[in-house]
């Protein structure tokens, strides 16, 4: 078991930045993908970006050339850098763990991230 604990949200306003944190502890395997995803009100939730090493990053377009995720892997810890945040960029901000081999996936508890204009 994986245990996900996320820090970093609060308010800001457009232009702003914010950096989010996520330490995962318990089951952790040498290879794995760590990740952010996101969910405003009435919508589903949506893909932010996905680490699995310096070298392997994926990004919605939506925040491409905005947001940066690193990750240090002693301790497991993946960062989301969020820089020129816009008012749609307000969501409860997930952190995501998952297992490559059994494709396990793990949640933390979310952290809400408000840009107002």
């Amino acid at each position: 078991q994986v245990q996900l604990v996320e820090s970093g949200g609060g308010l800001v306003q457009a232009g702003g930045s914010l950096r989010l944190s996520c330490a995962a502890s318990g089951g952790i395997v040498s290879i794995n993908t760590m990740g952010w995803y996101r969910q405003a009100p009435g919508k589903q939730r949506e893909f932010v970006a996905t680490i699995i090493s310096a070298r392997s990053t994926n990004y919605a377009d939506s925040v491409k050339g905005r947001f940066t995720i690193s990750r240090d892997n002693a301790p497991n810890t993946v960062y989301l850098q969020m820089n020129s945040l816009k008012p749609e960029d307000t969501a409860v901000y997930y952190c995501n763990y998952r297992d490559n081999i059994s494709r396990e996936d793990y949640w933390g508890q979310g952290t809400q991230v408000t840009v107002s204009s």
